[in-house]
């Protein structure tokens, strides 16, 4: 009885000691990580910071602030219709319909603000209008989604044909007119509204406090359930680097018109997606899913449901994009969800870190991805380029990203850590 009991209280030890890191163990645990492929972040930030100083070094106007504000608002489309396509990679599956999906929301938005002045048809107002949109979308993703599940049809057909199909709709909704302008002015807002300075501070400092208190009861809340924690010299480094981080943003924006009300949305959707895949039933049983399909079916979860419920977030969030890109145009014509809208919102999860393996990725990935993507678009406007050469150079972005992604799993399954 005694030797049990000594036994279990050294087991007991070994996991507070596993609890406390020191702050030397946590970096070499961090390196380590690194080492076997668990590269998380580190890609895009370096990245980043390369991309600053090639295109910094060839045009003087990429760092100003000017360029900050009109960088968050240039990435606003694309960046949320981003976060619907990180929970349908982490799935390992694909959605091609998303460009003219937000077109859809955006020209049936903007008909229904418009009203029929000729049959002297009042346009509705601006929330019912956006209402209908995104429920329509919403529609479309579960259409696209009973059909991929129930008739077991891969996604990339299916969302092929909806490319064609919804594009044909956008055509139809807007007829002979060509193009719709938008004059509600809460819509044209969403894209071309900046905050005062001291609302910019107040909303950063409620971030900064929120963000330290997650942070702190984190910790404790694993120390209480015994579990590995960041050491407090380190979770001090964390914070005090991510108010610096929102200080200055806010700091750049204030030196031009101030943040942008789109910005503030974004990281609204950043949030909310990020403790929807993280702290909830249903973004567990997302990552499940998409790491192995049928040990997840055997596990009791609703494989189908799951599935379907990812493309309708897919399709609502185009329909999010679609509406902040009409915002920001204050129009939508018949070209609206074409152009390279697809290729980036895709581009801008997998550059991001979402694995197109499934099961692999953070929300977080669509905000950084897109910042690379239109990072590289605005640096290359600055410089002149024609469009063949921007082309040629986000697709090289965009396959650099996939061989990172194959090369840190490569290095994970070696390590026996995937």
């Amino acid at each position: 009885m005694v030797t049990k009991e000594i036994a279990q209280e050294t087991e007991n030890v070994h996991i507070e000691k596993q609890g406390s890191q020191t702050s030397g163990e946590y970096i070499v645990s961090y390196i380590h990580r690194v080492k076997t492929g668990d590269l998380g972040s580190l890609p895009i930030i370096l990245g980043l910071i390369a991309i600053a100083i090639v295109f910094q070094s060839q045009n003087e106007n990429f760092l100003t602030a000017r360029n900050f504000v009109n960088l968050i608002v240039q990435m606003a489309g694309i960046t949320t219709i981003a976060y619907g396509v990180v929970f349908v990679l982490l799935l390992g599956e694909i959605d091609l319909s998303i460009g003219y999906v937000s077109a859809v929301a955006a020209v049936i938005m903007a008909l229904l603000l418009k009203g029929d002045p000729a049959s002297n048809v009042a346009g509705w107002h601006w929330f019912p209008a956006v209402g209908a949109a995104l429920l329509s979308v919403a529609i479309i993703g579960l259409l696209q989604g009973l059909i991929i599940t129930n008739f077991e049809i891969p996604s990339f057909v299916v969302t092929l044909s909806g490319l064609l199909a919804w594009n044909g709709v956008v055509l139809i909704l807007i007829g002979g007119s060509g193009t719709v302008i938008i004059q509600d002015v809460v819509i044209i807002g969403i894209a071309n509204y900046f905050l005062p300075s001291t609302v910019g501070w107040a909303i950063g400092s409620v971030a900064i406090l929120s963000y330290a208190i997650i942070k702190i009861q984190t910790n404790f809340s694993r120390k209480s359930q015994r579990l590995p924690i960041t050491p407090t010299p380190i979770l001090s480094v964390q914070i005090v680097g991510f108010a610096l981080m929102v200080s200055t943003a806010i700091y750049i924006c204030n030196q031009d018109r101030g943040i942008p009300l789109v910005g503030i949305i974004l990281l609204t959707f950043l949030v909310g997606f990020t403790f929807l895949a993280v702290r909830t039933p249903f973004g567990r049983y997302v990552y499940a899913v998409g790491g192995n399909k049928e040990a997840a079916r055997r596990a009791g979860i609703s494989v189908q449901r799951i599935r379907v419920i990812v493309f309708m977030i897919s399709s609502v969030m185009a329909g999010c994009g679609g509406i902040i890109l009409a915002s920001r145009l204050r129009s939508v014509d018949t070209g609206a969800g074409g152009g390279n809208l697809l290729l980036n919102s895709i581009a801008a999860a997998v550059i991001g870190g979402t694995s197109l393996f499934g099961g692999s990725g953070r929300v977080s990935s669509a905000l950084l991805g897109a910042l690379v993507i239109a990072s590289v678009e605005n640096g290359m406007n600055l410089l002149g380029l024609s469009s063949g050469i921007k082309f040629v150079i986000t697709g090289f972005v965009l396959l650099m990203a996939v061989l990172v992604d194959a090369i840190s799993r490569r290095s994970r399954n070696q390590s026996g850590l995937a």
